[in-house]
């Protein structure tokens, strides 16, 4: 089949005001020049798009169907538009990123940074999010890109390894954990937390090791900056789990200790994530592989 876009965007029209008149004057078309439109669209398809009555119309399935694939494709278009006329304005490219407190707080900067040096043209948008909003983001096409933790489920989208981190346990400098040098995490959920959001893959990560053993978390208090937590526990008001690369700057200026945890799960790997590596932009493909971790 071959679709007219001017026609699909009247479609669209159409379908949001539920009216061909409003549609008409949206658009500045003729109301018999629409249902013309509409008239062909139907017989392409070879099935009803709407339903006419006194208040205006509404959509048969087959309409409901093509209206989520216009919206789709509308989108795309435009992303290509915004992208090709980047290209004569001297900008490379646009990426959106949608990614976790851990890597914002340890690698990303330095990432785009350095990246940024190479290509100095192109633009990034970058929003900082718990796992399982980055997973949504990247599978709705609001985010080019993801970065979550391999604990949190990808649903279906492709991965490549980005980074890996240590989780830490960090205490006042005064606490009774303060001189240990290791400890098992059972040893340490006796103690009240300073927690992640309970969306958070950290938060997934400490609640299902504390479950496997038999215990619980005691959530003190939940915040989701880390300079934020580390404020916190230096004020007394619980210990927390965090990566050792961003605690190491606090350490001193707060009065903290970080004591090693001795579990094999402390050991994180960070994963970029994405819909499609093969029918990724050129620009989303050369970034990718600038963050992705040598094979």
């Amino acid at each position: 089949m071959r679709y007219d876009l001017t026609s699909l965007d009247l479609f669209i029209t159409v379908a949001q005001e539920r009216n061909l008149t409003r549609a008409g004057r949206i658009k500045h078309v003729a109301v018999s020049a629409i249902s013309k439109r509409i008239t062909e669209l139907e017989a392409e398809i070879g099935s009803p798009l709407l339903v006419r009555n006194a208040r205006g119309v509404e959509l048969t399935p087959a309409g409901q169907s093509l209206l989520y694939y216009a919206r789709q494709l509308k989108q795309t278009m435009a992303q290509l538009d915004s992208e090709l006329s980047g290209y004569a304005s001297g900008v490379k490219g646009h990426i959106r990123i949608h990614a976790i407190t851990s890597a914002l707080s340890q690698f990303l900067p330095q990432d785009v940074d350095g990246f940024a040096q190479l290509y100095p043209q192109i633009k990034f948008d970058i929003e900082e999010r718990v796992g399982s909003a980055v997973i949504r983001a990247v599978a709705d096409g609001r985010a080019d890109l993801g970065i979550i933790a391999a604990q949190t489920a990808s649903e279906g989208l492709e991965t490549l390894t980005y980074r890996h981190d240590e989780l830490t346990l960090v205490v006042p400098s005064g606490h009774e954990l303060a001189t240990r040098k290791v400890i098992k995490f059972k040893e340490v959920l006796e103690h009240e937390f300073v927690g992640p959001h309970l969306e958070s893959s950290m938060h997934t990560l400490l609640t299902g090791e504390a479950v496997k053993l038999g215990m619980s978390l005691k959530l003190r208090i939940r915040i989701s900056s880390f300079d934020c937590m580390c404020r916190m526990v230096s004020a007394g008001l619980g210990i927390a789990v965090l990566p050792r690369s961003v605690i190491n700057q606090y350490l001193r200026s707060h009065k903290l200790k970080a004591v090693t945890l001795d579990e094999p799960w402390a050991h994180r790997t960070l994963l970029l994530v994405f819909r499609k590596y093969e029918a990724a932009s050129p620009t989303l493909k050369t970034f990718i592989d600038h963050l992705k971790l040598p094979e």
